[in-house]
């Protein structure tokens, strides 16, 4: 077996027995706290009985791995493989009882995303993808939108306020209204959700101007291995050359079938009013 297929097969059981965790808690949920200087991060004792449960598998299978977990932090093996894990992707939805959350995990090797799945449990989906070998759900093969008209379908945006800096709250709600106006409706669950619906193909596209690492490298490979393009909000390629450095630093993303993009980046580059 091809270490491909051995890391995906991996991410596909660790998915499944943290599935099994996230679905025996959701709508129990009454431990939420606010992370300290940051009002859209929230966290549950879910949350981390999660990550322990995936770092502690991966340390059994993987022990000289690097891993990066959202709420446990970092672990430095020095190894060219960097496993990145969100416990919980859209914390505050599955706090609040919505559906709409998910579980990530990905694989980085040196600075290359080369395996990446996540799991949607109130769904029972996962999926998973891994370099030239296509993305799947449930042994389907995923595939974004052929829908060439931007103006023809659904695009998610995820967006946090930010109280720090208003400023930049009412700039992007300015390009976010430019983008709206070039498509059917916007959708927003602001997780992985949202990811995975571009990858099916239901969403024409997906983006977000404040995430994390945790938040991209296990969800660029399956949208690339379904057809799409994942860059940053601004078209540029995504850089996860020294993760482990890279734990602090916002990310940000426009993804989508490549027609789209064309079109979104046309829209973002657009002179403001």
């Amino acid at each position: 077996m091809s270490a491909l297929n051995v890391f995906k097969n991996f991410i596909t059981e660790t998915l499944a027995a943290a599935s099994e965790t996230a679905t025996a808690n959701f709508g129990l949920v009454s431990d939420v706290t606010i992370k300290l200087g940051d009002n859209n991060q929230v966290l549950t004792k879910t949350d981390q009985e999660i990550g322990r449960l995936i770092v502690g598998k991966i340390k059994k299978k993987f022990p000289d791995h690097n891993i990066i977990d959202e709420e446990a932090g970092i672990i430095d093996n020095k190894s060219s493989y960097t496993w990145v894990v969100d416990p919980i992707d859209g914390t505050s939805n599955f706090a609040n009882g919505v559906p709409t959350y998910g579980i990530i995990i990905g694989l980085i090797k040196n600075d290359t995303p080369i395996v990446g799945g996540a799991s949607l449990p109130f769904f029972k989906e996962i999926i998973v993808a891994s370099n030239g070998n296509g993305a799947f759900c449930s042994n389907q093969k995923l595939k974004v939108t052929e829908e060439k008209n931007l103006l023809k379908t659904l695009v998610a945006y995820g967006i946090d306020g930010h109280q720090e800096n208003p400023s930049m709250t009412y700039k992007e709600c300015s390009k976010l209204a430019d983008i709206i106006l070039e498509i059917r409706n916007l959708r927003s669950s602001n997780s992985v959700f949202d990811i995975i619906m571009v990858a099916k193909g239901k969403y024409g596209a997906y983006l977000n101007q404040t995430s994390r690492i945790w938040d991209n490298a296990g969800l660029q490979v399956i949208i690339e291995e379904a057809g799409g393009i994942y860059t940053d909000f601004f078209g540029k390629p995504i850089d996860y050359s020294d993760p482990l450095k890279k734990v602090d630093q916002n990310f940000t993303c426009c993804i989508s079938s490549p027609q789209l993009h064309q079109q979104l980046q046309t829209i973002i580059h657009k002179q403001d009013r």
